[in-house]
């Protein structure tokens, strides 16, 4: 009787479109797509060392010491600027003469526009847009085995880029082809260097001829804060153009009227 009652029931509700139907199954929602994440690899130009405020005439530190750093090819004719960070009237005109370069109002004080140039020439490593460590290095991985620590090695190789950058900008910023620099003790006796090579102190750079050529190579090389050129007509440089900082001035390069 029961059942008989249920269906009658059952039948009601539905001739009155009151019996629900089954929902429909509902399609699982996709997972969100996962959101890239940057790279860590991937720093700003200026992650290697950021400035702030102003740097003038008289300011000293480690601040000056970077600036005078990324300023050593501005030297001019035959100079060249201590990397001591003092903040003095050689370090001023080099400033200027950077500025002048690059077309900012050439005042000697390192304020906002200088570093930003300066953050647009350098990679996050902080050597300059057109060079690279490993160029100034085909002896070993690690910078040691030279007559200083290698991580002294390695700052002046640093600096050197740094003078060869404002060299390339100088010469129209062609490319500047560059075979060979820091040398340990071994990879120097190998290719018959001079015991007391620059090379051993990552202070000097080997250059090909590139577009330029060897002599005007080593022409421009006197504005840039080279103390040692040595080029064509100089025993063993028919063939490359020696360039060098960090020690006394010497110069020659025969061929080239030098």
């Amino acid at each position: 009787m029961r059942s008989r009652s249920a269906r009658f029931l059952l039948t009601a509700l539905a001739g009155a479109g009151l019996l629900l139907a089954t929902p429909a199954a509902v399609p699982a929602m996709a997972a969100p797509a996962p959101v890239a994440k940057p790279s860590s690899d991937v720093k700003p130009a200026n992650a290697c060392y950021t400035w702030s405020g102003t740097l003038n005439e008289g300011s000293s530190g480690e601040a000056v010491r970077q600036l005078q750093i990324r300023v050593a090819g501005y030297p001019g004719h035959g100079g060249d600027i201590a990397i001591d960070g003092q903040y003095g009237p050689a370090t001023k005109a080099a400033v200027q003469r950077f500025q002048s370069a690059y077309g900012l109002g050439a005042d000697g004080v390192a304020g906002p526009q200088t570093f930003n140039k300066i953050y647009e020439l350098q990679k996050a490593d902080c050597s300059p847009a057109n060079f690279n460590f490993s160029e100034l290095n085909n002896c070993n991985s690690d910078w040691s085995g030279g007559k200083v620590g290698a991580a002294t090695a390695k700052a002046n190789a640093l600096v050197t880029m740094w003078k060869l950058q404002a060299m390339r900008h100088a010469m129209g910023d062609k490319p500047i082809t560059v075979n060979g620099g820091f040398r340990s003790v071994t990879c120097n006796s190998n290719v018959g260097g001079a015991p007391n090579s620059r090379h051993l102190y990552g202070h000097a750079a080997d250059l090909g001829a590139g577009s330029q050529g060897f002599c005007a190579l080593a022409l421009a090389a006197r504005d840039h804060g080279f103390t040692e050129i040595l080029g064509p007509g100089y025993p063993g440089h028919d063939d490359h153009t020696h360039l060098a900082g960090g020690s006394g001035r010497f110069w020659s390069a025969p061929s080239c009227g030098m």
